[in-house]
């Protein structure tokens, strides 16, 4: 492999250790004979991020984005996608160009992942109430993917209102019109809606999964992964509902971002293949 044929991408985080991006963006190139290419995880705080990107060479072909680098990323780059620009937050960001030419271009496959895993869920049932928890650039993206499906008005619930101007702004921007209620009201109402996704980090919704009602009957994506399954989406399934792993997700975006990147289709069997065996490892 010679530095000028050499393609990088790796995606952003902090914390970022435990992210399956690797695992799934390495099925990609394998599946597609890009030997070229790598892809890793790298540990970068949010005061980094813009010394990151203004450091990155011409080998670099994209950067997958988490918390908490959705939206400060934004004014670090030379052209936002339409989607991404009404929701407000990017996770994909892809090089093009080179030297003095090169540009940077923020795109949002969230909302793609959001939908797909969603459906998978669904069955092709559709989407008649929806409920929301969390504030955060992931619940703009579930806003657009909602909207998608069908339902204009969800309910999302919110820690502090004074903490939800952004995706109120969002929302706006996109047409959407939710209702917003405090989070620690949530559990009583979820079982009433026929899709509930939850954007709260890693454990936040233990306190809703202790406290859900006996039953419900509608679809949970709790875009949380670790620990799998989470206190909530195993609350949900013992209640009688459906629930989606946060993985789904994860692959489906991570398939519209090797297309990006690449320019070629993600091979979605083969970095389906490879998350299972992965999260097999794991278990």
């Amino acid at each position: 492999m010679t530095a000028s044929s050499q393609r990088r991408a790796a995606v952003l985080g902090h914390p970022v250790a435990h992210s399956l991006s690797p695992t799934l963006h390495r099925a990609a190139y394998a599946a597609l004979g890009l030997r070229e290419w790598s892809y890793d995880a790298i540990d970068v705080p949010a005061d980094d991020l813009a010394a990151f990107v203004a450091g990155a060479d011409d080998s670099w072909a994209g950067l997958s984005l988490t918390m908490p680098h959705k939206q400060i990323v934004l004014p670090l780059l030379d052209h936002v996608e339409p989607l991404a620009q009404v929701v407000g937050a990017v996770n994909t960001v892809l090089f093009t160009g080179s030297g003095a030419g090169r540009t940077l271009v923020g795109a949002n496959t969230d909302v793609h992942g959001l939908v797909a895993a969603l459906r998978e869920g669904l069955g092709g049932e559709p989407v008649t109430t929806a409920a929301v928890l969390g504030a955060g650039a992931t619940a703009a993206s579930t806003l657009a993917a909602l909207g998608e499906l069908g339902c204009t008005s969800p309910v999302v619930y919110v820690r502090s209102m004074q903490r939800a101007g952004g995706l109120m702004r969002a929302a706006h921007r996109m047409g959407v019109e939710p209702v917003f209620r405090p989070l620690d009201g949530a559990a009583a109402q979820l079982g009433r809606a026929s899709v509930v996704v939850s954007t709260l980090p890693h454990h936040a919704a233990d306190p809703i999964a202790e406290a859900l009602p006996g039953a419900v009957t509608g679809v949970l994506l709790d875009v949380a992964y670790e620990p799998r399954p989470t206190a909530l989406h195993s609350a949900w399934v013992a209640a009688g509902g459906v629930a989606v792993g946060g993985e789904r997700m994860l692959l489906h975006q991570a398939v519209e971002q090797v297309r990006l990147m690449t320019g070629r289709p993600g091979p979605v069997d083969a970095m389906d293949a490879a998350l299972a065996e992965r999260l097999a490892e794991s278990a």
